[in-house]
Order: C-alpha cells, then structure tokens, then sequence
C-alpha cells in the first residue's frame, strides 16, 4: 500500500456573493476529486487546537500526525530549520517578511499594503537582507536570508513572549494596534523602524518602483519561538515518508521529523508552481522505495491572502485535475494499492484574507476499498452533510492509515 496527502494549504473557504453564494471549492471545476468524493470517506477535521493560532505551521503539523499541543514551539523555527541555521536551544528565533508599507511620516500610522512585497523574487530579497545585515547583525542578532519575503532573525539567549502579528493578517489594516509589544516589544519595534529608514530610498526599492512594482520597504517580525524537536516519522508511522513543498515551514517540519526531502525544480509557493513536477516526483519517489509523500502546494492560500478569486479556483482545478488525476494515472501503471488523504491544513477565505481555525474538509480514498459515504462532491457543504467529524486534526492521519 502507497500513501499520498494532497495538501492544498488555505484551500477551504465561505461562500462568496460573487461566485453565486458558493465557495471557491464548490466553483472550481474539479471532476477528478468530485468522484472521488462519491466512493471515499469524507467529512470535517478540526486542525487548529482550541487555544492555538490558526497557522499553517499548527495545522500542516496536525495533518501531518503531530499534535501542535505536543510538538510546537513557534513557525519560525521550523523555517530556520529549512534554510540550514544550526539553532542552539538558548536561541529564539522571528519570521522577518520584506513587507510594503505605506508612506505615511509616522511609522505607527503607516498601512499594510503587501506582506510579500508583491512576492518579491529571492534574488532581489536577498540583495535587501544581506544590505540590512550590515546594520542589523551584532553579538546579540544574526539575519538570515529565506525565500522570497520569508527569512528569519535568530536572537542569541533570546527571551519569549512578546506580542507580535502576522502581516498576513493586517492587509490592508494600520499598523498601529498590530505593532510588537511585551517582552522585547520597543527593541523589534526599533528594528522594523530602522529597517524602514534603511530601504525607502535603496536602488533596488527605487527600481522596482519604476517598473510598477511594491517596494519591499520594511522587515515585519513576528513568528518567535525556539529549537523545536519532532518525532521520527517512520518510527512513529512505520512508513517511509517524504514532503514536497516550495514552502519553508513546511520543509522544516519534514526535515525535523526525519522525512525526505523532494526536490522539484521551478516549483514556487503560489498558484503558478509546477503542479504536474510535483505530481510526477511524487510517483517517483513512491516506486523507488518510500510508502508516503505529502504534497504541499500553497498556491490556494497565497490567493485568498490577496483576495484572488480567479487564481485561487484556478489553483483548486489545478490540484484535481493535474496532481490527482496524474497521481491516479501514476498509481494504476505502478499497480499497486493507495490511500489518499485530499484536504487544506485550514480555511483562508477571500472575504477576510487571513486564515480561520474553522473546520477543514477532508477525503480519503482507498483504491482497494471504495465506498461512498453519501458525498455526491467534494466540498464544505457535502463534508459536513456526511456528518462525519474529527475533533483533534493529529488523529486524522491515524485514521489515513487505519490505526484508529
């Protein structure tokens, strides 16, 4: 038996007016995981914890089979993890995002006007962080450069506790109510002012500027936490198991808990990724040796941060009618049983641009073992109608495999 998770990150919505008062999920043309739907196990999965943010960190832990209760401490951890920084376990690290606020005098009155800086190209973010690092790194504080917007500050006997947000969270919001506080609140908080100083007037901000696009005008910090540990997912599971994904934090929970690492060239965290790459080194990977891959595409979530409608069912239709239905041609020539587990790690609705800790909706189809549960298709309203609930998300991957 083969195992696959296709993880489409924020893939689960609210009904939206626009789309005749249906989700992105129910608007998308999605054939292939529609019929699915109607000989597999579908239902609702809590992900997020009661008590926890609803981040793709704590919710791709909890489909991958770890209990954030457990496990977690902070998303940037696992994210330094991905880029190679060897963390000690006085150390605390901070997501850094390269954001474009607006042009406002005072730094407190300033907008969010992109948390990506319009997805700033890796190469251009990091001609910014390394410039920013000849200011910022002393004794005490060491930039890392990530991908695009995403890198990561560690802080030597650092201290928790401070208040920070998620800029994906403010788009378009003040800054001012959302502005680090607590612990070490004024010190970040004078670190993102002086970044601000720092790169308004840079050459490259001035050139991106000129060709129309956001210039990436200021760290945000936010994320902290400290060296994490995962348990070994083959003696936890008992399978060989391997991630793709064009997304730090997610490659950091695979590479903590001892999983291989899938590389795909050209892959990106958005809509426009290589999804057919993805499917296809997925296969691969399952004929020469592993049991599981997990498949992460992060394109829906992207699309509903910026409130893209047409790109976010664009990247659902991609995810059924590309990497499913390929993975299902790839399983039938290989001839060998599958379990696919089809579902978001949370909702990221367009109507908020953030994420929820709302339920997910869930499939998981047993090529050996088809049988409907009542589903007619693959989407909010038909996981809820099949009444079928999982209350803590960890457990959904025992019952992937039928442990539970």
């Amino acid at each position: 038996m083969k195992y696959v998770v296709v993880l489409g990150d924020g893939m689960a919505d609210y009904k939206i007016p626009a789309l005749g008062d249906k989700t992105t999920l129910q608007a998308s043309k999605k054939p292939t995981v529609d019929a699915l739907a109607k000989k597999s196990e579908v239902g609702l999965c809590k992900t997020v914890p009661d008590g926890m943010k609803p981040g793709s960190d704590v919710a791709n832990m909890s489909v991958l089979g770890f209990n954030p209760k457990e496990f977690y401490s902070g998303r940037s951890p696992l994210e330094a993890v991905s880029i190679g920084i060897q963390l000690k376990d006085t150390d605390v690290t901070l997501r850094c995002n390269l954001v474009t606020l607006s042009d406002e005098e005072n730094y407190e009155d300033k907008r969010m006007l992109d948390y990506s800086s319009g997805e700033i190209s890796t190469e251009d973010a990091r001609v910014l962080i390394e410039y920013l690092k000849e200011y910022v790194d002393d004794a005490e504080l060491t930039l890392y450069p990530g991908i695009s917007y995403r890198h990561c500050l560690v802080v030597d006997k650092g201290v928790t506790g401070t208040s920070l947000t998620p800029p994906h969270d403010i788009s378009d919001k003040c800054v001012k109510d959302y502005l680090p506080s607590g612990v070490l609140g004024e010190k970040y908080l004078a670190l993102m002012k002086k970044s601000y100083e720092l790169l308004k007037n840079h050459p490259l901000n001035q050139k991106r500027i000129a060709e129309g696009k956001n210039p990436a005008n200021s760290m945000w910090l936010w994320g902290e936490g400290t060296k994490p540990a995962l348990a070994d997912f083959e003696k936890k599971f008992g399978l060989k198991g391997g991630v793709i994904s064009a997304v730090d934090l997610v490659k950091g929970i695979g590479i903590l808990a001892n999983m291989q690492q899938i590389d795909v060239p050209n892959i990106t965290g958005n809509w426009d990724t290589d999804f057919l790459g993805k499917a296809k080194a997925a296969a691969k990977a399952l004929k020469d040796g592993l049991d599981f891959v997990y498949i992460h595409m992060e394109g829906p979530d992207e699309c509903g941060h910026h409130g893209d409608i047409e790109r976010k069912i664009y990247s659902i239709e991609q995810i059924s009618e590309v990497v499913v239905k390929t993975l299902i041609a790839e399983f039938s020539d290989m001839g060998e049983p599958f379990t696919m587990l089809i579902c978001p790690d949370h909702p990221t609705p367009i109507a908020i641009k953030t994420h929820t800790s709302d339920p997910v909706p869930y499939l998981i189809y047993r090529s050996d073992e088809e049988q409907g549960c009542g589903a007619t298709a693959y989407d909010e309203d038909n996981a809820k109608a099949t009444g079928i609930y999982i209350p803590d998300g960890y457990k959904l991957m025992l019952r992937m495999l039928k442990k539970v």
